[in-house]
Parts: structure tokens; sequence; C-alpha cells
């Protein structure tokens, strides 16, 4: 035990993956609380510590949801520094350099050979899997931080100097063997028993599914994104190219879609805010149990002034969510009110933001209509995806709704990108992918061969990298994956930077600001009802002050940051002015300071 306690406080001191508390870093795991030596020599011992590995890894609440507040669609009350135009980002204030899942899947991978003798060839390579599963896993999440990262493979011990102090290995090798150890868990890891329908432990439909997300990461980031932005030195293609990660993703998407048994649930809402994971869909998920984890804050983090960031939807993104005709809405049809623009729209819409007719319970628990609160809502576009209608939960840490982590939903449109970058889509495969998720929602099922003109421009517009070859069903695409998966996962702020267009975050409203609801000259002079509640916008020149029904408006010469203005001077979009910064040295993150110093080795990005 104590030859093993030492090794564990080596390991936290590998300068190259350092840490920075070994008190914590020794206290915080109990896997010093095993017999070192004889550990792994049964079935039980392999499970237990692949469980263990799953407490640790598993996305929490804050993940899955706000995790995706970072995006071109979504406003924030300040955003992140990474993003802001008044912090200088740079290595001093970077951090995530903590490799400890390398420490815990390595030991496991060195160790695990002691179970050999006592278990099947199958279920031996079953947990060879799962541990290889963690590893690609939290390695792409380095991978996309920091590109260039040091691949190891093996537990470190303190004497080993040569991977105490290594330099850094080209992206390109690293997610080679990120690759095979995806390869090699999507082969062996298995479903049986362990595909259970709480649906949160590890087997062969999960990690497919996150092998199709990221192989599809992967491939369109340096399609889009034609160097490595830790050198800027274009792509070697000495491994994988961007056709054979597009074919892995696409092969990974497709064999769960023949083999997994899911489907679309037909209440969209329902996979938010039940209890119970929905399994025909949730492939993988987390469930909150009042008595084993407690219960989570999603609700009252889209309906709180003080915690968060008060999120808030923007026009952009009402603007994706097109009518139940099938077709888009136009720019006349852009501009109305609140109190209209949701009808004969995509019903997702107003299960992601307030809309006209919510029921809810309100404090007395009675029924009644959800209203706007101006405190906290930037835009006029409140937040509900997640949010238990019950206002007892507004300001109340006491939600229970579990949390889908990977949907089928998401499958689809991996499968469906992937067929079109390889020029293999057909209206069949359409029907089945994106055409199912539209048919689900009750909008009208239409194979596109026209691009909708204000989507194009999105995508085309004042960008660094213009989506020139993209073609209408590639548009149409990214839309479904804003209408269907806002707010998961982070998945549309991986999104726009494997696209190569992570400025949208900074471009919003000629970028100066966010952009919410269209308040018409009546509703800007005389004030706006919603639900019965009377909203007003008062000049911020005469004292008006923020408050539930009350933005204080300014003029646009006059506003800075935190101030409402309106597009058009005296009414219009209702704008939350907020400077934000892009450079495209940000599609990857500075070695911090910290790991820098220690092992001077690991060099630093371009540009930083």
């Amino acid at each position: 035990m104590k030859r093993f306690f030492h090794l564990i406080a080596a390991a936290a001191a590998v300068t190259g993956f350092v840490s920075c508390n070994i008190d914590e870093f020794l206290t915080r795991e109990p896997i010093n609380e095993f017999r070192a030596e004889t550990y792994f020599g049964s079935e039980a011992e392999l499970e237990m510590y692949a469980n263990g590995m799953l407490n640790s890894y598993m996305s929490d609440y804050t993940e899955v949801a706000s995790g995706d507040a970072y995006n071109d669609l979504i406003a924030t009350k300040t955003s992140t520094d990474f993003f802001r135009a008044d912090v200088d980002w740079n290595s001093s204030k970077q951090g995530s350099w903590s490799w400890g899942f390398l420490r815990r899947t390595n030991y496991m991978l060195d160790n695990m050979s002691r179970a050999k003798e006592h278990v099947s060839e199958e279920i031996y390579n079953h947990y060879e899997g799962v541990a290889r599963f963690w590893r690609a896993y939290n390695y792409m999440s380095r991978i996309k931080l920091f590109s260039d990262v040091p691949w190891v493979d093996h537990y470190v011990f303190h004497t080993d100097n040569e991977t105490l102090y290594a330099g850094r290995d080209d992206r390109e090798y690293v997610f080679h063997m990120v690759a095979e150890d995806l390869k090699f868990a999507c082969e062996h890891v298995m479903n049986g028993d362990f595909k259970t329908d709480e649906r949160s432990v590890i087997c062969k439909d999960i990690v497919e599914s996150f092998a199709s997300r990221i192989f599809l990461y992967e491939a369109t980031f340096r399609k889009n994104i034609t160097v490595n932005p830790a050198t800027n030195q274009p792509w070697k293609n000495n491994y994988e190219t961007v056709e054979d990660l597009l074919r892995l993703a696409q092969t990974y998407a497709k064999d769960v879609i023949d083999n997994g048994g899911y489907k679309l649930v037909s209440n969209y809402p329902d996979l938010f805010i039940s209890k119970k994971l929905l399994s025909d869909e949730v492939i993988y998920g987390k469930t909150f149990l009042t008595d084993v984890n407690g219960r989570h804050s999603y609700t009252r983090y889209f309906h709180s002034s003080t915690l968060g960031q008060q999120y808030s939807g923007t026009k952009d993104l009402v603007r994706m969510f097109m009518k139940l005709d099938g077709t888009p809405i136009s720019e006349a049809e852009a501009k109305q009110s609140i109190l209209t623009e949701f009808k004969g729209r995509d019903p997702r819409l107003a299960a992601t933001v307030l809309g006209p007719g919510r029921e809810i319970l309100n404090a007395s628990g009675k029924p009644t209509h959800e209203t706007i609160d101006f405190t906290f809502c930037k835009t006029g576009y409140q937040i509900v995806k997640w949010c238990i209608p019950d206002a007892s939960h507004f300001q109340n840490s006491i939600d229970e709704n579990s949390i889908p982590i990977i949907r089928y939903a998401e499958i689809l449109l991996n499968y469906a990108e992937a067929c079109n970058e390889l020029g293999e889509m057909t209206e069949d495969i359409w029907n089945k992918t994106v055409g199912a998720l539209r048919e689900r929602a009750g909008i009208k099922n239409i194979y596109p061969t026209a691009m909708d003109p204000w989507l194009y421009d999105y995508y085309t517009k004042g960008l660094d990298h213009p989506a020139t070859d993209i073609n209408a069903v590639g548009l149409e695409i990214r839309r479904e994956r804003v209408t269907e998966l806002t707010f998961e996962s982070e998945l549309r702020q991986n999104d726009i930077y494997r696209y190569g267009q992570a400025d949208l975050v900074v471009r919003r409203f000629e970028n100066v600001g966010w952009a919410g609801i269209w308040v018409t000259p009546q509703e800007a002079s005389s004030g706006l009802t919603f639900e019965g509640e009377e909203y007003k916008f008062k000049s911020a020149k005469a004292g008006a002050v923020n408050s539930t029904t009350v933005y204080p408006i300014k003029s646009r010469e006059e506003a800075v940051n935190t101030d409402w203005f309106f597009s058009e001077g005296d009414h219009g979009y209702l704008v939350y002015k907020y400077a934000l910064k892009w450079e495209p040295r940000k599609y990857c993150r500075p070695i911090p300071d910290q790991a820098y110093t220690i092992n001077p080795n690991l060099g630093q990005n371009y540009g930083w």
C-alpha cells in the first residue's frame, strides 16, 4: 500500500500533465483504498474500477446545459472572459491542464492483465474497451482545447524523466491513437446486460454514439480549418484523412441506427423534464435520485437574476425554427411581435424559449401561464428547455428531471451530415434522419433543393471561413442541429468551432450585441401585454431601472456594455449590448504558464 501511495504521488507530479495541489489530488479519488498488488483479480474488481471512472467522468447537469451557453445563439449577462473584448486572455489565465484521467485509465490498462485467468476473453476485452473509451473520450477534450498534447499510453513512474519532461505530440498522431482506442472499444465493448434502462453504464451503443460525434468533429474541423491551430501549419495527413474520419463517423452512427433499437419519442419536451430517462430515445444519460445524488438546479439556472449567466435566446436562434409547412420564415415574419411569431412555427421553438400559452403551476400550485421576467431575461426570449413548469422550482434547487447526455436524434444528424459530406446523401437517407426529426415535430418534411437566403447569409457573410461550398442539404442539417439540440452537451459551441466559424460568437447584431424580440412602434411607446402582464420599454435617460417588467432603453449612441437599445432608434430589435472579441488563434488555447514553467519542452501554441 505504501509503495502504491507513492506511485500516485509521482503520477500527480507528472510535469507535463500536472494538476496543482497534490493533497487534493490524493484525496479526491478512492484509487488509494484498494490492494494495489492484487487488484483486478476478478470481474467484480474490473467492474468496480470501471464504475469509478463512470462516476468521475459522467457529465454533470451544468456541463450538459449551461456548458453550451457561450455560442452565437445565446445571450448572457457578461459572457466568458475568453470572448470578452475588455479582457486579455493569455496563458496566465488558462487552466484545464489536468490529466488525472490518464493516471486512472492507464493504471487500469497496465494492471488489468491480472484478471485474464479469472474472466472470459469477451469480458476482459469489454473492460479493456471501456478503459480505452474513457481515455479517448477525455483525450479528445484536451485535443479540442490545446490541439497538440502529449500522448502517454502507460502508467508513469516518478523515475521516468523521459516521459515526465517530454514535449507535446502532433495532433494528427494523438488523434490517430485516440481513433485506435475508439475502434477497439467499438469492437469489443458489449451491450447485453451493460445496456440498462437507466442508460448510465458504458455499453457498445454509448461508445459507438460518442465515436460518431468525435470522428465527425475531427473530420469537419480539419476540413474547415486547413491548418493545425497549434502550429499554423497545414495538416500532414500522415494518418487518417478527412474522408477516413467521415467514413468512421458514418459507420458508427449507422451501426447504432441499424442495431440499437432506438426510436424517436413522440413528445419532444418530455425528454428534458421527465424524472425517468426516456430510454427509447436516450442512449446515455443521468438519472437523479433524491436519496442517491440529490437534485439539481436547471430550472433555477434559467430563472435567476443571481445564479448563472442569465441565459436568453436570441433572434438568430428563433429564426432558425421553421414554419409548420416546412418553409423558413421570411424577413418580414422575423419582425413580428412575440405575441404572434410563435403561431404556425416548429413547436420545438416554444419548447426552447418562452412563448404565449406555456402552462405552469404558480407559487400556490395552481395552473397559470408563465410570464417573462426582465430581471434575468436579456432579450425577451426566456429559456424554458430543461425547466420544470412549476414556479416553486424557479428559485430553488429542487429539480429531479433526468438528463439525456446523448440522444438518438443526434446520431441521426451525425449520420446525415457524414453522408452529405461524403457526397452520398439521398432523399431516402434524408427522410430517415432529418426528415424523421421534422415529422416528429409536426413539420412538413420537404427534401431541400433550394437554400434559405437568410440561412445561407448567416454562414457565409462576414466570417473568416465562409461556408462557400455548402449545399442546401448541408444548410438544413445545420439548422436542424440547432432546433433539435440547442443547450445540449456543448454541441452548438463545438459545431461552430468545427465549422471554422467560431467568429459567429462575435458577429451577432452588427458586432455590438445580441438581438432579441422585435418590439413594434406601438409596443415601444405603449408597452407590451404578455399573458396579462404589462411590460414597458422606458428611457434610461429619464431614470428607468431594469425590473421584472421594465427594460431601460438608451439610444444606440449612448449605450455601453449591459445596456439595451432599439435597432431602429424608437423601436425594432431589442439589442443587449456587450462587446466581444475573436481571434483565429483561439481555435486552440494557450499552454498554461504553470505547466510551461515546470516543463518548457511543452512549448507554446501558435499566436500565444
